[in-house]
């Protein structure tokens, strides 16, 4: 495969945003592992519950990361203004956040319906993790800025310390001061401030070559408040719809089940890592698409495809030997090998949906996104709840990849019929 300038600088881009995405988890991975060490499982399922409630909570807010690069990439003369824009956007959801915690708090929990021990340490780590709302929220927008102004590295550079500061401070609070999840919470509360500093520290490196509060006033360049509107809206729905595709696919499992949901959590683990490389590409293609360049699809299209095989021959090779080192419960990955097939389909089925999204947020075509999203969610509840009776869990599975392929093809044929006039 020859490498050109355009898989270089795609390459330049991806590779940044993988490396953050990969380290993204771990934050909640290094409170479950501290929490281990110093509590039962009731602790643990806190930890696990807390964490889930706050990654729904600022997975629905993903359109300030996307709406950002996308208006970025679109209108680099102008961002400044989409930085003042969406900060300040970001800031007043937070506030909402903030004013709301209590019955924000009370409805997580109980959607979630822990036990009351669990749902006590909860509240405790809630109340106090709520409060990284604005730190969080405002770090979503200045990534978004940072990879629509083609930086994918400082992203990652922040991402990696916030990861080092969280466990060490966890660490000190949990361990030096002997505190318990009151000391995992503030541990995360203090890495997510830590990450927002870093990246307002770094605002004044990426625009030294104009004027800061020159650009940070300025106005006019990026459309009216009814176009951000519309592409915030569009954003949010269809993260609505992934959501919901997501939150159902784990409780139709666990409804089967202990052992399918085992099943169908350690499969999903070859989705979440293919999804890691694929956001790096989809990045670069926010990035790089704000103005059309087929040059560019093309090209992203080839790594993507690149991608698709790599997968596919490891976990084909590899699938069994990588569901043991998972989990040592020989029954459960017996079992979920009669499901394998379906996570091999994962590269194939998926790696058009990803390299669009990105394609679609730098080209601000929002609502091609939205609609292809909300036809996929829709077909995979109707072949779900059709085919269940007759295939059981593997009616899950078949919907979770025909959602993923129409995703694509959607996109295809809205950008095919649409991409143009949206672009000009």
């Amino acid at each position: 495969m020859k490498i050109s300038s355009w898989d270089k600088e795609i390459l330049r881009l991806a590779v940044p945003s993988i490396v953050t995405n990969v380290t993204v988890p771990l934050l909640g991975l290094v409170d479950l592992s501290i929490v281990g060490h110093i509590g039962n499982e009731t602790m643990i399922g806190a930890i696990a519950v807390g964490s889930m409630i706050f990654n729904v909570m600022y997975w629905l807010m993903g359109f300030l990361r996307m709406g950002t690069t996308g208006m970025t990439a679109n209108t680099p003369s102008a961002a400044g203004e989409v930085l003042h824009r969406y900060l300040r956007l970001a800031l007043l959801i937070a506030i909402g956040f903030l004013i709301l915690q209590l019955p924000l708090r009370w409805l997580s929990i109980w959607l979630m319906g822990p036990s009351d021990e669990v749902a006590a340490y909860v509240r405790s780590y809630f109340s106090i993790c709520i409060w990284g709302a604005p730190a969080m929220l405002s770090l979503y927008v200045m990534t978004g800025w940072f990879i629509g102004r083609k930086d994918t590295r400082t992203p990652m550079v922040i991402s990696i310390t916030q990861n080092l500061i969280n466990i060490v401070a966890s660490l000190v609070l949990v361990f030096g001061l002997k505190m318990q999840i009151e000391g995992v919470a503030l541990g995360t509360l203090f890495a997510q401030w830590s990450g927002a500093a870093m990246a307002w520290g770094n605002l004044p490196r990426l625009l030294r070559r104009g004027n800061l509060p020159r650009l940070l006033r300025r106005r006019g360049g990026v459309g009216e408040s009814s176009s951000l509107f519309h592409v915030n809206r569009d954003l949010f729905l269809r993260t609505l719809c992934l959501v919901a595709v997501n939150l159902f696919f784990t409780s139709a499992g666990a409804r089967q089940s202990d052992l399918m949901l085992s099943v169908n959590t350690l499969l999903m683990t070859f989705f979440t890592l293919f999804s890691y490389v694929m956001d790096g590409f989809a990045n670069a293609g926010e990035a790089l698409c704000g103005r059309r360049s087929g040059e560019v699809v093309r090209h992203l299209f080839r790594w993507g495809w690149l991608m698709v095989v790599l997968f596919t021959v490891v976990y084909t090779l590899g699938g069994r030997g990588f569901l043991s080192l998972l989990t040592d419960e020989a029954r459960v990955v017996d079992a979920a090998m009669a499901y394998l097939p379906w996570a091999l389909l994962i590269p194939l089925a998926g790696m058009a949906a990803f390299v669009y999204d990105g394609i679609f947020v730098g080209m601000l075509l929002t609502r091609g996104m939205l609609i292809s999203c909300a036809i996929a969610t829709a077909a995979f509840f109707v072949l779900y709840f059709l085919l269940f009776p007759v295939c059981g869990n593997h009616a899950l599975w078949l919907a979770l990849i025909a959602y993923l392929v129409l995703r694509g093809v959607v996109q295809h044929v809205y950008l095919v019929t649409n991409g143009a006039n949206a672009a000009s």
